[in-house]
């Protein structure tokens, strides 16, 4: 690593633009987000559970019920200058990958804040990052409702692409 670094330099990340944040201001954002899911929680019937992630990790787990996909996970991890989500979508297919992964980038166009792609032993995953500084309640709302609105419009027809011979009959 170089001076030129920003994880060493302490500059804007080169790719979001964000720029790291204070301690203090990493705190309030780690605040305002346990704030934000413990009500969340507490008056959206879609999150069935939210699990803080080991000491210290500023990592958060939410337990998603849908009605395309019945349960899933949202992943937050708090950085030094991005919030990060994502959740597994589907696993990797086992037919029909070029229309599958056609499907998928035909869709990923259409995505505002979010994109899909190919992740652990190829299968896709649905993500996104928010510089810290503009975290705030409303966006959290809105991941978490694109997160919810893209999983129900995705789910079912990767799975019938990727997995035709198991949907026919």
């Amino acid at each position: 690593m170089d001076a030129q670094d920003p994880a060493v330099s302490g500059g804007a990340d080169p790719l979001t633009g964000a720029a790291p944040v204070s301690d203090a201001e990493l705190a309030a954002t780690e605040h305002l987000i346990d704030t934000w899911l413990e009500a969340a929680a507490g008056s959206n019937p879609a999150i069935a559970a939210v699990v803080r992630g080991p000491q210290g990790s500023r990592r958060w787990y939410v337990r998603v019920c849908g009605e395309e996909k019945e349960v899933w996970t949202i992943w937050f991890t708090l950085g030094q200058r991005t919030l990060h989500y994502e959740t597994y979508l589907v696993p990797a297919p086992e037919e029909n990958h070029a229309e599958l992964y056609e499907h998928l980038l035909r869709r990923n166009r259409r995505l505002t804040g979010l994109k899909l792609e190919i992740g652990p032993e190829d299968a896709v995953f649905l993500s996104g990052s928010t510089p810290v500084m503009q975290v705030t309640a409303g966006a959290l709302d809105g991941i978490l409702g694109s997160l919810y609105a893209a999983t129900e419009l995705v789910f079912r027809p990767a799975m019938r692409i990727g997995y035709a011979s198991k949907f026919r009959g």
